[in-house]
């Protein structure tokens, strides 16, 4: 009777302490684990290209020699899931001594300028990078409040439109409601809210029929639908011409 009430006391203070209850499980699975033989021999990492391998290693938190059995793949998946290079992770142990891990990565889509800042970000406008932004190859420029989260779905419209795309440097959010288009020349294209995709075919008509884009503007604006204005750059001043003095000859 005695042991037993030892033993059921003992229960009382276990069931009382689930962190202690879960550390002694973990504890014992990978003390197990190891007198079995199952350690960490080898990590593979499938799908990584641009995402820190530091942050890799320290999402997954195991390395060689660790008890395979206290390893836990779903900790290690939403770990890996808070770094902003990674879209989706899948994590699992392959017994005896294996972890593998399959990544994928989110896609380098433009470069967001902001408050003189500059950003890699992915077609969602999530920030992906702050540095080494030349390592991604070329890729658009955004640029202003909110074009982080918009300029996907102009930039799908632009590929309709190479004529226009090839001319433009930079897609410019306006107010947070409606977009320029900077072009290569230093012109701005003035697009209507709303309106992108008429606009866009109006002026990738105006460009194949007279070459509209390459002419020295300062803006094309198209922000009313019935009516296109075109600013032109102002005609140079003409350098004044001294007057002549008028010089009289006398004779002494």
């Amino acid at each position: 009777m005695a042991t037993m009430l030892v033993i059921g006391a003992g229960y009382a203070v276990y069931a009382s302490d689930p962190a202690g209850r879960m550390r002694a499980v973990v504890e014992n699975v990978g003390e197990i684990g190891l007198s079995a033989g199952l350690e960490v021999t080898e990590v593979v990492v499938q799908g990584r290209r641009n995402t820190p391998a530091d942050l890799i290693s320290g999402a997954i938190g195991a390395q060689r020699g660790d008890p395979m059995l206290a390893f836990s793949p779903e900790e290690a998946k939403a770990r890996l899931e808070t770094i902003a290079w990674v879209e989706a992770a899948h994590v699992e142990r392959r017994l005896p001594g294996t972890i593998l891990v399959r990544l994928t990565e989110r896609t380098p889509f433009a470069i967001w300028q902001h408050n003189s800042r500059f950003a890699v970000i992915d077609r969602e406008g999530r920030v992906v990078a702050t540095e080494t932004l030349d390592a991604f190859g070329p890729l658009p420029l955004v640029v202003g409040a909110g074009a982080d989260k918009h300029a996907a779905a102009l930039y799908d419209l632009l590929l309709a439109h190479r004529n226009v795309l090839e001319r433009t440097q930079a897609l410019v959010r306006v107010g947070e409601r409606r977009w320029n288009l900077r072009l290569h020349n230093g012109t701005d294209v003035l697009l209507p809210e709303g309106q992108e995709a008429p606009a866009l075919n109006r002026l990738s008509e105006l460009q194949s029929r007279s070459a509209l884009l390459d002419r020295p503007l300062v803006a094309v604006d198209m922000r009313l639908p019935d009516r296109l204005v075109l600013r032109q750059q102002p005609a140079p001043e003409q350098p004044a011409h001294p007057q002549r003095r008028a010089t009289a000859s006398t004779r002494g």
